[in-house]
């Protein structure tokens, strides 16, 4: 196998955070300095194209994990939701698994986590019932069997009753123009998509409804 020199290392102008490698006086690719440093890399050290290839692949997951730590930053992500968006940007599936493992052992991912910080938003903030928040947790990749474990520790029938029946006793306002069956309609709609089950809507509406007749 050819060995190869590094000639020169450059650090680039318009990132100083990357550098330019030279080989045998041409350039040869670009690079982040950490991963340089990582691999060793300096003027005049001899190497060859499989050390050229393993340093490019290192760099390719350098930009793999910080990618996926910018989605981060900007809100909690399930790990289905990262392998997502990393398949849209066009990385390889081995590369993509290697940044998930990554982001597993420095704990900046966790699907229990998420599920539970998502479960009491949507409950606090947005006020949902337990069947929108399923439906969205495992559009997000969680499993139904975690899903349901957290649900039930958190739900409680009396309660979301409650919920919904102040949901109901402020929308109905909204209504209040309209033919009976018209409220009923209405109403049932507004609290299924929020993600309450029939039973409970089919309560509360009959409830609320039978109080403005009143």
């Amino acid at each position: 196998m050819k060995i190869l020199k590094i000639t020169k290392i450059e650090r680039q102008k318009r990132n100083p955070k990357r550098v330019s490698v030279y080989i045998d006086g041409h350039f040869a690719f670009g690079i982040n300095m950490e991963v340089a440093y990582i691999c060793d890399l300096k003027e005049g050290r001899e190497i060859d194209s499989d050390f050229i290839e393993s340093v490019v692949k290192k760099e390719e997951q350098f930009r793999a994990n910080n990618y996926a730590l910018n989605l981060l930053s900007f809100r909690a992500r399930s790990e289905k939701e990262i392998y997502d968006r990393m398949m849209q940007k066009g990385y390889e599936p081995s590369v993509i698994a290697n940044t998930i493992q990554y982001l597993k052992e420095q704990r900046y991912i966790n699907d229990k986590d998420f599920a539970e910080v998502f479960i009491r938003d949507k409950v606090e903030l947005n006020r949902y019932g337990r069947n929108r928040i399923k439906s969205e947790l495992l559009k997000k990749g969680i499993s139904k069997e975690l899903i349901d474990e957290l649900l039930e520790t958190t739900f409680q029938t009396d309660t979301e009753y409650e919920t919904a029946k102040e949901l109901a006793e402020n929308k109905i306002k909204s209504y209040l123009k309209d033919k009976k069956d018209t409220q009923y309609r209405k109403l049932s709609s507004y609290l299924l998509r929020k993600g309450y089950s029939y039973d409970i809507v089919s309560r509360v509406v009959k409830e609320i409804i039978n109080i403005q007749e009143e």
